[in-house]
């Protein structure tokens, strides 16, 4: 059986969701670990580490076979390759989204994987509390998504990613601050937006998911411009010890995303969330001003 070395630092995000990816074509293909490993002459207990992250140099042949008993694609073939390279580059930066199907859209694999998320948001709602008329105007007004069908397949999977938080069963728990800046900016018209806040307000009743307004009147947290971020934490073993290392997401727009995992980051970041929090509306003052804005934009008074 071929053997893998763990030696030298890398970054666990693009291995995590190499070893996502690869755990989910083969469960799709029907293999049960152990027959799999010995098709491509792998240990089980190698390729159990390969489908967790654990190891940080996955060679290029292995991944081939692997995607070629599971009957994967060309392009998501390259894809994973892609990913196995770059998951042994120490401090790896790097953009996914929209590069390849929504299979190695990075945020997406962390997202679905997470057990918490919290957000602040200071331009937009985020994707998983979105109205389909609220995404669509996101979308189509890319200029590189300007086909019908691809809006509408963009839309449709942006929709689907929701399931993550109004499932029955173990849903994510969301804890999402918003700057009230977002509750003004007309994306899509003032039906949409109407729309949009309203739905706000009713999913801010849920049980796991948390709605806080950050007021123009809190001022800067910290005295600085922070931006928009996502902290995702995914959940704890049995004994207390983080399943995952959380993970700190922050959409780069024109520029690539980034993804922050040394504990250093991921303190500042969850300070930061904290301070930001401190000086929120409460619960019940976030959703009555959501209410309030909604009537507001139904009235034509924005």
């Amino acid at each position: 059986m071929t053997s893998i070395e763990d030696d030298g630092p890398s970054s666990t995000v693009p291995r995590r969701q190499l070893g996502r990816f690869l755990r989910e074509r083969r469960e799709a293909a029907g293999f049960i670990i152990a027959d799999a490993a010995k098709l491509v002459d792998l240990s089980r207990a190698v390729l159990q580490r390969i489908e967790t992250g654990q190891i940080q140099k996955v060679r290029r042949q292995d991944v081939e076979a692997l995607c070629r008993i599971y009957d994967v694609g060309e392009a998501e073939t390259r894809a994973a390759v892609d990913l196995a390279t770059q998951a042994r580059v120490k401090g790896w930066y790097h953009a996914y989204g929209g590069l390849y199907s929504s299979a190695f859209n990075m945020y997406v694999g962390l997202e679905a994987a997470a057990r918490q998320l919290t957000t602040y948001h200071d331009q937009h709602i985020p994707g998983l509390l979105q109205t389909a008329d609220y995404a669509r105007a996101i979308i189509a007004a890319f200029p590189k998504f300007s086909g019908r069908e691809d809006v509408d397949r963009r839309v449709e999977h942006r929709m689907k990613r929701q399931a993550l938080i109004t499932r029955r069963t173990s849903p994510v728990a969301l804890d999402a601050i918003l700057h009230e800046s977002v509750l003004h900016r007309t994306i899509g018209g003032p039906k949409t937006m109407a729309g949009a806040l309203r739905q706000l307000a009713e999913v801010s009743t849920r049980p796991n998911i948390t709605i806080r307004i950050h007021p123009f009147k809190s001022g800067l947290t910290w005295g600085m411009p922070h931006g928009s971020f996502i902290i995702a934490q995914f959940g704890r073993a049995p004994k207390g010890e983080p399943l995952e290392p959380p993970v700190v997401y922050i959409e780069g727009g024109p520029a690539p995303d980034v993804y922050l995992e040394k504990p250093d980051e991921i303190l500042v970041y969850s300070e930061l969330a904290a301070a930001i929090r401190g000086t929120c509306l409460d619960e019940v003052e976030s959703r009555n001003l959501l209410r309030q804005v909604a009537k507001e934009f139904e009235r034509g008074e924005r």
